[in-house]
């Protein structure tokens, strides 16, 4: 019985995912095993639960009606396990979690690793990436965004507003007669970045609005291969301040138009309004915030810590 559980778990992710190829992603299995674990369970209760096809599946009435006694099934297991964890002084379960490459090394993962040492019966799954992730699409517990946030049925946190600064490769600017507002950009090389939009507007102190579309010679998708190309004097480019500080403070990079800013991006944690690990993942966010890597999301905490 114990057996055919599990296998009950993972046909409702199957149909949650709506493909053997995407639950095995979440799971953690061979795409192969999920679909020879469906099949397990359909010969153990002799009828056919899914409809297969090359890459989507469906349910059949039968799997249907057994679909949705699966389900009631996970939500009281799930709901015994948050309570367990409201309770415990040492919580245990697992979270999935994704963050940005570019905070990879900072202070967000070094506060994951503190907070396994705290509580060592926690495992983190965790995705790196400059790409959008989607939280439940994908199979997260809690995701970090930059800039962007999903539907009002998502809890958040802001945890910083991110600055940004125009620069350029020091060999590169000087080469070139140093601009006095944003149009003057507009005939330089431009690395893009293609999470980005191709428009760059920045305000003048005086509160001027002005907007430049560079033409971009190198487009990629990593932040630090923005930085990196930015250093070999490949063009101009904005880059989180605590790249371009770096870059400006070894002299491999110059700020432009010091005088003229660029939009901030805010940066968010957001989880399910209800969430799988309910009770874990509120005790994360409450660690973050508790770090001081958290703020209400119409205000700025004081003493926060940069995260970028």
């Amino acid at each position: 019985m114990i057996d055919h559980l599990r296998h009950m778990a993972i046909f409702a992710r199957v149909v949650d995912e709506g493909s053997f190829r995407a639950a095995a992603r979440v799971i953690g299995l061979a795409p192969s095993r999920s679909s020879e674990t469906v099949s397990d369970l359909e010969t153990y209760l002799g009828t056919t639960l899914l409809y297969r096809t090359t890459r989507r599946v469906a349910l059949t009435n039968e799997g249907r009606i057994f679909y949705a006694r699966v389900v009631e099934m996970l939500r009281s297991a799930e709901a015994g396990l948050n309570d367990l964890n409201a309770l415990s002084v040492d919580p245990v379960g697992a979270l999935r979690i994704s963050l940005p490459s570019f905070l990879a090394a900072g202070p967000l993962s070094t506060a994951v690793a503190e907070f396994v040492r705290r509580h060592p019966n926690v495992a983190f799954s965790i995705a790196y990436s400059d790409h959008p992730l989607g939280l439940v699409e994908d199979g997260f517990d809690l995701n970090v965004r930059v800039g962007w946030l999903d539907a009002s049925a998502m809890m958040s946190r802001k945890l910083a507003e991110g600055r940004r600064v125009l620069v350029a490769g020091t060999a590169y600017a000087e080469q070139r007669r140093t601009p006095a507002r944003p149009s003057d950009l507009e005939t330089w090389d431009w690395i893009r970045y293609q999470q980005r939009s191709d428009t760059t507007e920045m305000t003048s102190a005086s509160g001027e609005v002005e907007r430049v579309i560079g033409n971009a010679q190198i487009e990629v998708d990593s932040i630090d291969a923005v930085y990196h190309f930015a250093v070999q004097n490949m063009g101009v480019t904005i880059l989180p301040s605590f790249l371009a500080d770096r870059g400006i403070g070894a002299g491999a990079l110059v700020e432009l138009l010091p005088d003229w800013t660029l939009r901030g991006l805010g940066i968010y944690i957001v989880w399910p309004d209800k969430s799988r690990r309910e009770s874990l993942t509120l005790l994360f966010v409450r660690f973050l915030a508790e770090k001081g890597l958290c703020q209400p999301v119409d205000g700025k905490a004081p003493g926060e810590r940069p995260l970028i």
